[in-house]
């Protein structure tokens, strides 16, 4: 079934926004950048759908997007805290369906939650907490945030499953981690069935809390 094509509006072309942005037109979806820096716009034109350069903390320039008929608004403005608000309230009150919204700190995280943004991220801390558990673990190869609390890890099968059927390891059990699949080489096993056996190298995809997936890669 083909995935459906959904537009986006990316407000502030810094790192994180310009990569946002290239990566959605990339998976085929409508993407339009706004940022202030005529440069930045340039380049981006031909990787996104449209790219325009214009002071976001204009209402005017808000309006002229129609920002009710995206799927989805992010506002990736980088250092500057004012005009990152300025930007979120404005594209609330015309009416965005769903925000996300760049914070450089927990305060401005805080102050962008209570005028209503639907989702705050952090890209910096969050890159830092994931590649901090990826060092600190030997086993970690890979992590996604799905929540504060839970998370998809790809790991290599420690020592002491090698050799272990699933049903021995009763990983669910035990550590309260489910295991979504198993990759033995170039093989993606999706169906894992109770008397399949942990293979030195096979590399598992599990998903749990925080808290059971690092005792599961300290074990």
């Amino acid at each position: 079934m083909p995935m459906k094509r959904k537009s986006f509006a990316v407000i502030g072309a810094g790192r994180f926004g310009s990569s946002l942005s290239i990566t959605l037109a990339e998976m085929g979806h409508d993407v339009l950048v706004m940022d202030l820096d005529e440069a930045i716009v340039q380049e981006l034109s031909e990787k996104v759908t449209h790219a325009l350069q214009a002071d976001s903390t204009n209402e005017q320039n808000i309006k002229v997007l129609g920002i009710a008929n995206f799927d989805a608004v992010i506002v990736a403005i980088g250092a500057d805290i004012q005009a990152s608000i300025l930007t979120c309230l404005m594209v609330k009150e015309l009416g965005a369906k769903y925000v996300v919204a760049k914070a450089l700190t927990e305060q401005h995280g805080k102050v962008l939650e209570r005028i209503g943004v639907d989702r705050v991220v952090f890209p910096e801390r969050d890159m830092g907490v994931r590649l901090a558990r990826q060092l600190t673990d030997i086993h970690v190869l890979d992590c996604m945030d799905l929540s504060p609390d839970y998370s998809v890890e790809e790991l290599q099968a420690p020592d002491f499953m090698v050799g272990k059927t699933l049903q021995e390891l009763s990983l669910r059990q035990r550590y309260n981690v489910n295991l979504i699949a198993i990759r033995s080489g170039d093989i993606l096993n999706i169906l894992s069935l109770p008397e399949d056996i942990i293979k030195k190298n096979d590399l598992l995809v599990v998903i749990g809390k925080n808290k059971d997936l690092a005792k599961l890669g300290k074990r």
